[in-house]
């Protein structure tokens, strides 16, 4: 089916659209907690790699290749804004890291990164699963955004791509925030709630890249490289340490790959 149509809608509408798909498929994902009261450590290692591999592929494919394409096109030194965004989006995600208070799944609450504060740990709980969504809502944002200056039947098909290798990812993502929230002697209504609940920053982070991008043309390959390195901060801080928790790290390396493929196989098959 030809995704011609789909130039004739606002990028920034687009790009609302497909982070409110991949925030369904987190919800939908975080329901799986009505039917499942705990989740296997394999089984949690090997979704949480495949998220992992999704980011990754999507990192290149998808953000840091495009834009040293377009800087090429513009007549641009091509390494300067991938070198500069990438970095600039690990430092910034460093920074929220450092600043938001937040609780990884499974610690105790004395393990709470971030400034110190009386927040409950349910909160601190929420805070830390929604702070690896906002590079990803981001990256689907500006890869919609690029749209309104590259109005281009391949760039909307890497567009879809991503939001739907990132939306096949927050599936997993979803059932492995509720699931583990339940274990934790959460109920299931607000163990989904909170599973879902951490994917709404994902539209909201989409419209401000989607807007900022269409605004501000000239830093569309800044701005892609930018998402790149948040989404690689993630991958690395958060996604590959959890999925190598336990004995059967092969079971995450399993998963990265094949989400990488998995990945890559949409990006250049609709890119």
């Amino acid at each position: 089916m030809s995704l011609e149509w789909l130039l004739e809608i606002n990028p920034i509408l687009l790009a609302l659209f497909a982070t409110l798909f991949t925030w369904g498929l987190t919800a939908l994902g975080s329901a799986m907690v009505f039917f499942f009261k705990s989740i296997d450590k394999r089984v949690l290692n090997s979704m949480l790699g495949f998220a992992a591999g999704v980011m990754i592929a999507a990192s290149f494919w998808s953000l840091l290749n495009p834009a040293i394409d377009m800087c090429e096109e513009m007549g641009g030194i091509p390494w300067v804004p991938a070198v500069i965004g990438f970095l600039s989006g690990g430092a910034f995600l460093y920074l929220i890291d450092r600043i938001l208070p937040h609780l990884h799944l499974g610690l105790s609450i004395d393990k709470a990164e971030g400034i110190k504060t009386t927040w409950q740990r349910s909160v601190l709980l929420i805070l830390a699963i929604t702070l690896h969504n906002i590079p990803e809502g981001l990256a689907v944002g500006v890869a919609f955004g690029v749209l309104a200056s590259n109005p281009d039947v391949g760039a909307l098909g890497g567009a879809v791509a991503l939001a739907f290798g990132i939306g096949l990812q927050n599936f997993p993502e979803g059932a492995a925030v509720s699931i583990p929230l339940r274990r934790e002697g959460f109920s299931r209504l607000k163990a989904f709630n909170y599973g879902q609940l951490s994917g709404i920053v994902e539209p909201i982070a989409g419209v401000i890249g989607a807007s900022l991008v269409i605004f501000m043309t000239p830093i569309l390959p800044y701005a892609l490289s930018f998402a790149a390195g948040a989404m690689i901060f993630v991958v690395v801080e958060e996604l590959i340490p959890e999925a190598q928790t336990g004995n059967e790290t092969d079971l995450s390396t399993i998963g990265a790959m094949l989400g990488f493929a998995t990945m890559m196989l949409l990006d250049v098959a609709l890119g």
